[in-house]
C-alpha cells in the first residue's frame, strides 16, 4: 500500500469523522426512513386491494397485472430528470416535494372507477414517486464516505420490511374498520390514508433535511471540515476512476451491467410483493384482511434483521461480492421452493421459504448499490444512479405481467409456474455479481480493513 493511500486511509478513522457520522446517522438516517417507509408502503398496499377492486369496481386480473407494473413505466421515465433537477435545487427541498405530490396521488386511489382510472393513477403514482430512491442514494453518497455507506444503505432498507411489519397489519386493519363505515369501502378508507401519512412526512422533511455537511448547525467546525474533506477525498478517486458527466454515464458499460443485476432484483422483489398478500391468504386459504396482514408481516419481520446483520458485515469489496453472489442464489431458491410448498399445499414450508426469499433479497440490496457509488460523483452519480434504478425498476412491471402471462398459458391454478418463472432470474444476476471482481480500482482499497 502506498503512503498517500496509508494516510488517506487514516483521515477516515479521524476521531472528528467518526463523531460528524455518527451525529449525522442520527439526525438523518430516521427522516429518509420514515419516507421510504411510506413511499413503499403506497407503491405496495395495492396488493390487499387487488380482491375487493375487482369485486366493488370491477378491475380484472390482466388490468391489476398493469396496473401494478406501470407505476414503474412513469417511474422510470422521469426517474434521471428528477435526480438532475434534485442536483440543480437541493435534497431538502426536491424530496420534500417528491413525498408531497405522490401522497396526494396516493390518497386518490379512493376514487378509482374503474380499469382506466385505476391504471392512470398507477402511472402517475410512478411519476411522482420518481426520484426518491435513487435521490436517496444520492444524498446518503454525499453525506458518508464508502467505508460506512453500506451501513446506511442496510438502515435505509430498514423502511421496505418495517413499512410492511406495521403496513401490513395496518392496511388490513384500515380495511376491515373502513368496511364498517356507511358509505365507503374498506379499501378506499386504506388509500386515503395512507396517502395523507406520505403528504405530512413530506412536510416534516423539509424541515428535516441538510443540504450537505457545511449547513448542519448541529455538527462543530471541526467534524464539517473533516467530513468534507473524506466526501472531497473520494470524489477526486471518482473523477479518476469513473464517468463524468451525464452523457459518460449514460453509456458507461459498469453503469449498465449494475443495471442488469438491478433488473433481475426487482423481478423478484415485487414478483413476491405485488402478490404477497395473496399469496398468504391462498396458502392459509383465509380472506385478505387482518389476520392475512399479520402473517405477511412475518417475512418483513426477519427481513430486518438480515439487512443489520448483512450491512455490519459487508464492510469489504470480497465480503460483499461472496455475500452478494450467495443471497442471489438463495433468493431464488427460495421462491422457487414457496411455489413448490404452494403447489403441494403445505403452508408452513411455505412461508418459511417467503420469508427466506425476502431477508435474501433485502439483504441484497444495500450491497448492490455500494458498487455504482463508489465509481459515480455530481452528475454522472445523477445520471447513472437514475439510469440504473429507473431500468432497473421496469422489472417491477415486468414482473406481475410475466407471472400472469406464464399462469394463463400453462393453465396454472394455483399460480405455481408464474413463481417459479421469477425465481430463475436471481440466478442470472448471481453470476453477474461474482463477476464484479474485474472492476477493482483505488475506491476499493479504502475500504479494505
Amino acid at each position: 500500500m502506498t503512503v498517500e493511500l496509508k494516510q488517506e486511509k487514516k483521515a477516515l478513522e479521524s476521531p472528528a469523522l467518526k463523531s460528524a457520522i455518527s451525529k449525522a446517522t442520527f439526525r438523518l438516517m430516521p427522516m429518509l426512513v420514515i419516507l421510504y417507509i411510506v413511499a413503499f408502503l403506497d407503491r405496495t398496499n395495492v396488493g390487499f386491494a387487488e380482491a375487493a377492486l375487482e369485486a366493488d369496481r370491477g378491475i380484472s386480473s390482466g388490468a391489476y397485472a398493469l396496473g401494478a407494473g406501470i407505476f414503474f413505466i412513469g417511474y422510470a421515465i422521469f426517474e434521471i430528470p428528477s435526480n438532475l433537477m434534485m442536483k440543480k435545487v437541493g435534497a431538502k427541498f426536491w424530496l420534500a416535494r417528491i413525498a408531497i405530490t405522490w401522497g396526494i396521488v396516493s390518497a386518490c386511489f379512493a376514487f378509482v372507477q374503474g380499469d382506466a382510472s385505476f391504471i392512470a393513477l398507477r402511472f402517475l403514482l410512478g411519476v411522482t414517486e420518481a426520484g426518491l430512491f435513487p435521490g436517496v442514494i444520492m444524498y446518503l453518497a454525499e453525506w458518508f464516505p464508502n467505508k460506512h455507506r453500506v451501513k446506511m444503505f442496510a438502515i435505509f432498507y430498514l423502511a421496505q420490511p418495517f413499512s410492511q411489519v406495521i403496513g401490513s397489519p395496518l392496511s388490513g386493519w384500515l380495511i376491515n374498520i373502513g368496511d364498517k363505515v356507511p358509505g365507503v369501502h374498506g379499501w378506499q378508507v386504506m388509500f386515503f390514508v395512507e396517502g395523507s401519512l406520505a403528504i405530512i412526512a413530506g412536510i416534516f422533511a423539509f424541515f428535516l433535511l441538510i443540504d450537505g455537511p457545511q449547513k448542519a448547525k448541529w455538527l462543530r467546525q471541526d467534524e464539517k471540515d473533516a467530513l468534507t474533506e473524506a466526501m472531497n477525498q473520494e470524489d477526486t478517486i471518482k473523477k479518476e476512476s469513473g464517468p463524468s458527466g451525464v452523457r459518460a454515464a449514460l453509456t458507461n458499460g459498469r453503469v449498465w451491467y449494475f443495471t442488469i443485476i438491478y433488473f433481475c432484483l426487482q423481478i423478484a422483489v415485487y414478483g413476491v410483493t405485488f402478490y404477497l398478500p395473496q399469496q398468504v391468504a391462498q396458502l392459509t386459504g383465509q380472506k385478505v384482511g387482518m389476520a392475512v396482514g399479520l402473517l405477511a408481516a412475518v417475512p418483513w419481520f426477519f427481513g430486518m434483521f438480515a439487512c443489520i446483520l448483512i450491512g455490519r458485515y459487508a464492510t469489504t469489496v470480497i465480503r460483499r461480492r461472496v455475500l452478494g453472489t450467495w443471497l442471489f442464489v438463495s433468493t431464488g431458491l427460495c421462491i422457487i421452493g414457496s411455489a413448490w410448498a404452494g403447489a403441494n399445499n403445505l403452508p408452513a414450508m411455505g412461508i418459511i421459504f417467503i420469508t427466506l426469499a425476502v431477508c435474501s433479497f433485502l439483504a441484497i440490496g444495500p450491497i448492490t448499490w455500494s458498487y455504482p457509488t463508489a465509481f459515480l460523483t455530481g452528475t454522472a452519480a445523477a445520471a447513472g444512479i437514475g439510469l440504473i434504478n429507473s431500468l432497473g425498476n421496469l422489472g417491477g412491471f415486468v414482473a406481475p405481467i410475466m407471472r400472469n402471462s406464464i399462469n394463463e398459458t400453462f393453465a396454472s391454478e394455483s399460480g405455481a409456474m408464474g413463481i417459479v418463472a421469477l425465481g430463475i432470474l436471481p440466478f442470472v444476476a448471481a453470476l453477474m455479481m461474482w463477476g464484479t471482481r474485474r472492476f477493482k480500482s483505488k475506491a476499493d482499497d479504502l475500504l479494505e480493513k
